[in-house]
């Protein structure tokens, strides 16, 4: 798992910058069997899925100037923001210390209200691993799987709940 592998032998297409083309994160989705389509026309940073109707835009904590500001930086963002409607930032530094929560709280208070999310990731095994896990888990065949199972769940919650004896027994009374 430290390599970024989920274990599962879903593959999907994956649409990626080409400012990632020569990155470590692309060739741990090769190794995984994914299907890569480089593009210029994806913003600066970003992995799209397709099928599952999410994308993922990495910035380094590094980008971030001490007051957590810049505004091509945000500009790019809120490019991202207004193309996708199921996004993810993913902020990447090796460790979070005051400087990255800033960055963190800051981009959040930014596009509160918005369709984006923040995750903090340490290094490019957690991105594959995040952006696998939740592309996987959006996806059409798996998103229907996980819908019944969290209904099956919920409906055999309610069949044993001792509250509905409860108020069963009041009615009764």
């Amino acid at each position: 798992m430290a390599n970024g592998n989920i274990p599962s032998s879903w593959k999907t297409t994956i649409i990626v910058s080409t400012s990632l083309q020569n990155s470590e994160i692309l060739r741990m989705l090769l190794a995984q069997q994914h299907r890569i389509r480089l593009s210029d026309s994806v913003e600066h940073g970003a992995f799209v899925f397709p099928l599952s109707g999410t994308a993922f835009m990495l910035i380094l904590a590094e980008e971030f100037t001490d007051n957590a500001q810049n505004i091509d930086l945000f500009s790019k963002i809120e490019t991202f923001v207004q193309i996708h409607r199921n996004c993810f930032l993913l902020l990447q530094s090796p460790v979070y210390g005051i400087r990255e929560w800033e960055a963190v709280s800051t981009v959040q208070k930014r596009f509160f209200g918005s369709n984006l999310k923040v995750l903090p990731v340490h290094s490019n095994g957690d991105v594959v691993k995040a952006i696998l896990t939740i592309a996987k888990a959006t996806s059409k065949p798996h998103v229907d799987s996980l819908r019944d199972r969290l209904s099956f769940t919920r409906a055999h919650i309610i069949q044993i709940s001792p509250v509905l004896e409860v108020l069963h027994d009041m009615e009764l009374s």
